[in-house]
């Protein structure tokens, strides 16, 4: 018997290009307009019992081909428990993954997916909770509602937003696990958060490439979190309508959530190099960083992207455009594909259950600090 292979679903992508018995050749799709790809996601039909063998032959031109060592895909039956397929291989430029799955349906992916049917069942839940505002900021090309999440009554302004790259499913999870803490009536942490802040969250920015089941870009091939300079309606309207009302309700502190092919950790990327930088936000941020990592055992602050220059920090990006422009405490959060090798999970890998876990660290975190960032009385500009 053969398998079939399929990803005509929300969030699929997969191109078969042959299968013989229980082995496939496959190749990832690229991104509408777009020459990135590397995010996957697909059924596998009738090969319960047998070993399965997958080989992704287009892996090594992938946009990230230094993601693949290491790396071990993700498995389910019920596309609730993701588990990590241990032997995941990469060689010659092929993703290979071998598994003998135990039903006669399973789901394969880069990371457990977060569909945009789960992203509305999040956002209705959030919206009709107490205390929760709900606004659609915009439309994005592709006609879906840019949704934003309003809580609590303080006069800090704190923007999260996630998903400008749309495979980077974890951000939305961490997503997730935010606004379960946030909302939380009992949580004593989250009820000083409410009093002391306003949150703006964006789940997710970027539905359409989400759907489309793209790596990194919108539905016209646009790398979102290279827009913040000067967003359009044509090329970039989900970011446009973000920042618009990011001008309305300006940040004293911002987190754009990411997820890093390469690196198998948790980490920060900051707005060092903006020209207007100045020694208190750079004192804030390292406080930050330092608070978390005390807080949470799966963060760390030694490995991370190299830092800019003074004045050569690229400003198209929303971390450093936000900085700049609002004299804010920005960030981008990035959380691994594979797994945070300081704390593995040799079942999970990096998991969403983590990912929810790191959110509620990074509120308690933003907690901590509060009373510098009163003092500091930074984005009031």
């Amino acid at each position: 018997m053969t398998i079939s292979i399929s990803s005509a679903f929300d969030a699929g992508n997969i191109r078969v290009v042959g299968i013989d018995g229980t082995t496939a050749n496959l190749e990832i799709v690229t991104d509408h307009m777009s020459d990135f790809f590397q995010w996957f996601h697909f059924r596998l039909a009738g090969g319960g019992g047998r070993e399965v063998t997958l080989n992704i032959t287009n892996a090594g031109k992938s946009a990230y081909p230094g993601g693949w060592p290491g790396y071990r895909a993700c498995v389910s039956m019920d596309r609730e428990d993701w588990v990590r397929a241990d032997d995941t291989s990469y060689a010659d430029g092929t993703l290979t993954i071998r598994f003998t799955p135990e039903t006669d349906l399973v789901w394969v992916a880069y990371f457990a997916p977060y569909s945009m049917e789960r992203h509305h069942d999040l956002v209705s839940t959030v919206a009709a909770l107490p205390g929760v505002e709900y606004r659609s900021l915009g439309k994005s090309l592709d006609g879906q509602d840019i949704d934003c999440l309003t809580v609590g009554e303080g006069d800090m302004t704190v923007w999260l937003y996630a998903r400008q790259h749309p495979g980077e499913t974890m951000a939305e999870w961490w997503m997730e696990g935010a606004l379960e803490k946030l909302t939380d009536p009992d949580d004593p942490v989250a009820r000083i958060l409410r009093r002391d802040c306003t949150f703006h969250v964006v789940p997710n920015m970027n539905p359409d490439g989400s759907r489309r089941g793209h790596l990194r870009t919108n539905a016209v091939g646009v790398n979102l979190n290279r827009e913040w300079h000067e967003p359009t309606a044509e090329r970039s309207p989900e970011v446009l309508w973000v920042r618009n009302a990011m001008d309305e309700a300006k940040p004293v502190f911002a987190m754009d959530v990411h997820g890093d092919e390469a690196i198998p950790a948790n980490f920060l990327a900051g707005f060092e190099g903006i020209p207007s930088v100045t020694d208190r936000q750079l004192e804030l941020f390292r406080l930050f960083s330092k608070t978390l990592e005390r807080v949470s055992p799966d963060f760390q602050t030694r490995q991370g992207y190299e830092l800019s220059g003074a004045g050569r920090a690229n400003l198209t990006m929303s971390t450093t455009q936000l900085a700049e422009r609002y004299g804010c405490v920005s960030m981008t959060l990035e959380m691994p594909f594979k797994d945070n090798d300081d704390l593995p999970d040799e079942v999970y890998g990096w998991s969403p259950e983590r990912s929810k876990y790191l959110a509620g660290s990074c509120l308690d975190a933003l907690y901590a600090i509060l009373p510098e960032l009163k003092v500091a009385k930074v984005g009031s500009a």
